[in-house]
């Protein structure tokens, strides 16, 4: 069994969970209200922001120049790719990047994000990489789940979101990402691949969480 693979069968009862979340399973079927959809949205471009960061500081880690590129231009394509799917949809609600950027970010958000760029900070690129794994992985999965029958209509609220994450070229991020963990895995020490384990599974937590944020509409108690 991979290094990757074995990360994901600890974490597999939390993405199992991803498939059933109430967010999921409506966004799947066009039935997610749009206020949620949006809540969304707005809270995932924040996010998108940290990620950018955490490829950028596994590309100053990454032990050869080809990893260093790649982890490089994953910072870029995250800022321009999905990035331009969010705009889309702001356009759609009549915001600007800035006014969509501006929002304050949900406390699951923020936990998630510090959690990442915590790993970003102190971790080597293995387990950068790892720490920002299951967000690509668990689209990937997501959006083929979703979309296992079949493209979806024209109509569908939320088919741009639906092929971008169901996409081929989606897919070999996470696949060029399990790659490297595997490939650096094979020379990380004991307690480099325990750090790995627990921010893997935390990581997915958090997926499942945002999920959750997003259908609670969350916001700070105080």
């Amino acid at each position: 069994m991979s290094f990757s693979d074995h990360l994901r069968m600890l974490a597999q009862p939390v993405w199992n969970a991803q498939l059933t979340h109430p967010f999921v399973v409506a966004l799947g079927k066009g039935t997610l209200p749009e206020r949620k959809f949006k809540y969304y949205i707005l809270q995932d471009a924040r996010f998108l922001g940290d990620l950018a960061r955490v490829f950028s500081a596994g590309a100053m880690r990454a032990p050869d120049s080809e990893s260093a590129l790649r982890l490089t231009k994953l910072a870029e394509e995250t800022i321009v790719v999905e990035r331009s799917l969010h705009e889309g949809y702001g356009s759609r609600w009549k915001m600007n990047a800035k006014e969509m950027s501006s929002v304050p970010m949900a406390p699951t958000n923020y936990a998630y994000t510090r959690h990442m760029l915590t790993v970003a900070h102190t971790g080597s690129a293995v387990e950068i990489t790892v720490v920002a794994l299951p967000c690509a992985w668990i689209y990937c999965v997501v959006g083929q789940h979703l979309l296992k029958h079949g493209p979806p209509k024209k109509n569908h609220p939320y088919r741009d979101w639906l092929m971008l994450y169901a996409s081929p070229e989606f897919a070999e991020v996470q696949r060029w990402m399990r790659k490297k963990v595997d490939q650096w895995a094979k020379t990380a020490g004991t307690e480099e691949k325990k750090r790995m384990e627990e921010s893997f599974v935390i990581s997915s937590r958090y997926e499942w969480m945002f999920w959750e944020m997003a259908w609670n509409e969350e916001k700070w108690p105080v």
